[in-house]
């Protein structure tokens, strides 16, 4: 079993800032890229941005210069610091991470359960 647990979501006024974290636990050889992902209220899930585990990252266009996605490999945990937040980032944002549970196992993608991110004056 791999579990990924979010927390940091909430209600901020525009312009305000979040920071949301994911942590991986259970039987883990490896992760590999880990993610953030968000899904606005009738709307398809989207890419937020991705890190693997030598630091590479990208970042959609709509977030580029405002998130920031960071990661602790000992700790298996990934963050998003979110700055300059607009009504539109509001969304259910869903950690993601890659994981590969014994030495030459298969890597499987596993998701976090959501953390709600609401920006509103």
């Amino acid at each position: 079993q791999v579990q990924l647990v979010e927390s940091g979501g909430g209600l901020v006024q525009p312009g305000g800032s979040l920071r949301l974290s994911c942590a991986a636990s259970g039987s883990i050889f490896r992760v590999n890229a880990m993610g953030w992902y968000r899904q606005a209220p009738g709307k398809q899930r989207e890419l937020v941005a991705t890190i693997n585990s030598g630091g590479r990252i990208a970042y959609a266009d709509s977030v580029k210069g405002r998130l920031t996605i960071s990661r602790d490999n000992a700790e298996q945990t990934v963050y998003l610091q979110m700055n300059s937040l607009k009504p539109e980032d509001t969304a259910v944002y869903y950690c993601n991470a890659r994981v590969i549970r014994i030495p030459g196992a298969l890597e499987y993608t596993y998701w976090g359960q959501g953390t709600q991110v609401t920006v509103s004056s």
